[in-house]
């Protein structure tokens, strides 16, 4: 049965943040079957080179210039191997980043939420749900590490979604 070997990301800001995606998340992208990026791209070079590596899906982010406006969603669900994954950046007024991704997938019938927006990495289960975000590859924030998401996916076997940490941007 094969699997399929999706990377996540968010929040790159580049070129603000970084001139060029880090080393580890560009070795990781060569094993790709399809990158998930979940907003805050800012500008399109940044979707220029991921497609280089994978097709490319994503949603927009509250900094994104207007090509992402025009070629991406604020929210989607995408079904990978019969499985539903909602996609969010998580931006908006009010509730907590993680309250807003939630909230925009309640009538959905999704088993994994991805979002992204505050740059802090998580993976928790929420109401029978996996709720991830991923981090950010390019600003760490606060956080003590750069982080992306690496997600297996199987036909009628449970996800498997992890972070990797690195130092080096």
């Amino acid at each position: 049965m094969k699997s399929m070997n999706v990377i996540i990301v968010s929040d790159t800001h580049m070129p603000r943040m970084a001139k060029q995606l880090p080393e580890v998340l560009r070795k990781e992208l060569l094993g790709a079957d399809l990158i998930i990026h979940l907003g805050d791209w800012q500008t399109k070079d940044v979707y220029e080179e991921l497609k280089s590596y994978a097709p490319v899906t994503g949603v927009y982010g509250n900094v994104d210039e207007p090509f992402f406006i025009e070629h991406f969603n604020e929210k989607l669900v995408l079904e990978l191997e019969s499985h539903l994954i909602g996609v969010t950046h998580g931006h908006g007024k009010g509730k907590t980043t993680e309250q807003r991704a939630i909230s925009q997938f309640k009538n959905e019938n999704v088993e994994l939420i991805l979002f992204g927006h505050s740059h802090i990495p998580l993976h928790k289960e929420y109401e029978g749900r996996v709720l991830f975000n991923p981090g950010s590859p390019t600003d760490k924030r606060k956080q003590s590490h750069y982080s992306f998401g690496k997600l297996n996916v199987k036909a009628n076997q449970p996800l498997q979604i992890d972070h990797v940490f690195f130092m080096e941007k």
